[in-house]
Order: structure tokens, then C-alpha cells, then sequence
């Protein structure tokens, strides 16, 4: 399929158009993950379990959102 008819069948929404992919292959870039090890004062880990238990979700997402935010921030 080219992607003109891609494009019309999607903005028709007549049809699911996620069929004409193959999903099997698919990836998402600068998503590879890379395990760290840092070492931080105990008062940080309970601040952070804090924070975590105040939002509902593990203390991980927390630290990768704000490093994420920083580094975009330091641009």
C-alpha cells in the first residue's frame, strides 16, 4: 500500500490502518535501556519513596522523569 492510500484510509477512519503494519518489526528509537547503578543519601531514597507513594507509582519512573526533565532542561 502506498502512502497516499495510507493517509486516505486514515483520515477517513473507516478502517483500522494499524493492520498494515507489521508490528512484529516494529520499534521505538533511543529506547534501548542501560542499567546504572548511583549510590544516594538516605534521606533522597526516602523522599523519593515519599513522593512515589504520594503519586501511586514505583520510585523508579519518578527518578527517570526527572532526570529526563533535566537533561532536556540543560538542552
Amino acid at each position: 500500500m502506498k502512502a497516499r492510500e495510507l493517509d486516505r484510509r486514515f483520515d477517513e477512519g473507516v478502517e483500522a490502518v494499524i493492520d498494515a503494519f507489521d508490528l512484529s518489526t516494529a520499534t521505538r528509537p533511543n529506547r534501548e535501556q542501560k542499567r546504572v547503578n548511583v549510590d544516594v543519601p538516605l534521606w533522597m531514597v526516602e523522599s523519593l519513596d515519599r513522593e512515589a507513594s504520594r503519586l501511586g507509582v514505583p520510585r523508579q519512573p519518578i527518578i527517570e522523569v526527572w532526570i529526563a526533565e533535566r537533561l532536556v532542561k540543560a538542552g
